[in-house]
């Protein structure tokens, strides 16, 4: 059985009770350093060179995520699973000028890839920098990429934020969750955070759906994950909130955009409904 999140249901938090997250202002003072948005992030956003991303921003939120995040443009940021870069080339124009954007790829002996697969998250790894200087325009040197598990040891305890972005599915499916977020609980500095942003299920969703193949998540089971591998939740938001989405595809959360797995067959209601109900989370690293 792979429903990872679910069966921790029954542990016992460490975290704070918590408010429900209302108007982009964090639970507590200290919960987040802003809540007004950064110029500088504003401009990163309005950069012409995000002209193919600026479509799913009204999805997305960058400005208010990223603020909710706390991540600040002299900050060291670590991506996970970068993907196709849609934040990639937003947090590469942000923070290159006094911060650095490091990919974080899974490390490649979790779960149970081959040989040719581990050497491919190596590649993926190497190539990041490159990357995201061809979307930023940004110095390379403010750039680097790495697998958590060939992460050198003065790495460790230097990164302000982590950021998971719809991603603690896929690690939960590959039951390598808990082993990655130990490797980013190295990574992050005392008191570093973890942002996530995550595909959200109905609270009364069944197991079935929550295993992480439908790429749908029970938030309260978020929370007990953490909180059970070390990660205090700061505060939470409904920023990515949208209530259009039932989230209860058959199919998972592909059925709507960006991905839309039903090709043409009821394309405009699902483009409609705009991407999935999320979840954005902020967590502390305990001790």
């Amino acid at each position: 059985m792979r429903i990872l999140l679910p069966v921790l249901a029954g542990l016992a938090l460490t975290t704070p009770a918590l408010a429900q997250h209302e108007h982009h202002q964090p639970t507590s003072p200290a919960a987040t350093p802003a809540t007004s948005v950064d110029p500088a992030l504003t401009a990163a956003i309005a950069d012409p060179r995000r002209e193919e991303d600026r479509a799913r921003d009204k999805w997305r939120h960058p400005a208010e995520t990223l603020t909710f995040f706390g991540v600040t443009p002299t900050m060291k940021v670590g991506e996970y699973a970068p993907g196709g870069g849609w934040y990639s080339r937003l947090l590469g124009i942000y923070l290159a000028p006094n911060g650095k954007l490091v990919g974080l790829y899974r490390s490649p002996t979790s779960g149970t890839l081959d040989a040719a697969q581990q050497q491919k998250l190596r590649d993926q790894a190497a190539k990041f920098p490159s990357e995201v200087v061809g979307w930023s325009g940004q110095p390379a040197d403010r750039f680097a990429g790495m697998t958590l598990g060939d992460a050198p040891a003065s790495e460790k305890g230097t990164y302000d934020r982590i950021l998971m972005m719809r991603m603690l599915h896929n690690m939960q499916r590959g039951n390598y969750a808990a082993a990655d977020l130990k490797a980013m609980g190295d990574l992050l500095k005392p008191g570093g955070m973890i942002g996530i942003e995550q595909h959200r299920a109905k609270p009364d969703a069944p197991d079935a759906y929550v295993d992480g193949n439908k790429g749908y998540l029970r938030e309260a089971d978020v929370i007990k994950f953490m909180g059970a591998n070390g990660f205090d939740l700061v505060a939470k938001s409904e920023i990515n909130a949208n209530p259009a989405d039932p989230a209860n595809w058959p199919d998972g959360v592909w059925t709507l955009p960006p991905t839309l797995t039903k090709g043409e067959a009821d394309k405009a209601r699902y483009q409609a409904i705009g991407e999935s109900d999320r979840m954005t989370l902020l967590f502390r690293k305990r001790g």
